[in-house]
């Protein structure tokens, strides 16, 4: 599941940039080199492709995490006196890491956090697809502008675990290599 997020990121990122820059919201483009897609129809039918194979994913791994009891396990409880000193030793360069299949306060906090923004995103994605058909949705989001900015913040919120997730999956390589491989076995008690 992890995999496929990655490639639905890698089609939905750069395709949402190339459909951004027809109707920016704040006063920059993305180069179009960044942009999957030319024009606008070919973008639409790249974002439309990643979106059915992120929110298809996104629904196996959100009832595999619920039924399996796993969300529980690795994201709760979450104490603020753990952050904050995750915060801390993470400041002074101590990543230390050695169960890989324990998550630190911040970790965890961080994957609740993408969780939420994938859900909103799928959201407010069909807010902006179809505002006439799913208008009660539409409205939740403060209309169709602001359903396209939230889904836009959001974009901003993925696009920023990615950036910090890989660049703590190379500064502790066997986390890498965990991802490669499917992880570590744990054994079941």
């Amino acid at each position: 599941m992890h995999w496929l997020n990655v490639i639905a990121m890698l089609v939905m990122i750069p395709s949402g940039w190339g459909i951004y820059n027809d109707n920016p919201i704040l006063p920059f483009t993305f180069p179009d080199w960044a942009a999957l897609g030319a024009g606008a129809g070919e973008r639409l039918l790249w974002h439309f492709a990643g979106m059915w194979l992120l929110g298809v994913n996104g629904l196996f791994y959100l009832g595999y995490g619920a039924v399996t009891g796993r969300f529980w396990r690795k994201l709760f409880p979450i104490r603020f006196s753990e952050i904050i000193e995750t915060v801390r030793e993470t400041l002074k360069l101590h990543l230390a890491h050695e169960d890989i299949t324990h998550y630190n306060a911040v970790q965890k906090l961080l994957y609740l956090v993408v969780i939420v923004a994938g859900v909103t995103q799928v959201l407010t994605g069909i807010a902006i697809w179809k505002p006439v058909q799913f208008s009660w949705l539409t409205w939740m989001f403060g209309g169709f502008q602001g359903a396209r900015n939230v889904h836009f913040l959001g974009m901003i919120v993925i696009v920023g675990f990615i950036v910090v997730h890989v660049a703590l999956a190379v500064l502790v390589p066997k986390t890498l290599w965990a991802m490669i491989t499917g992880g570590p076995r744990v054994k079941t008690a």
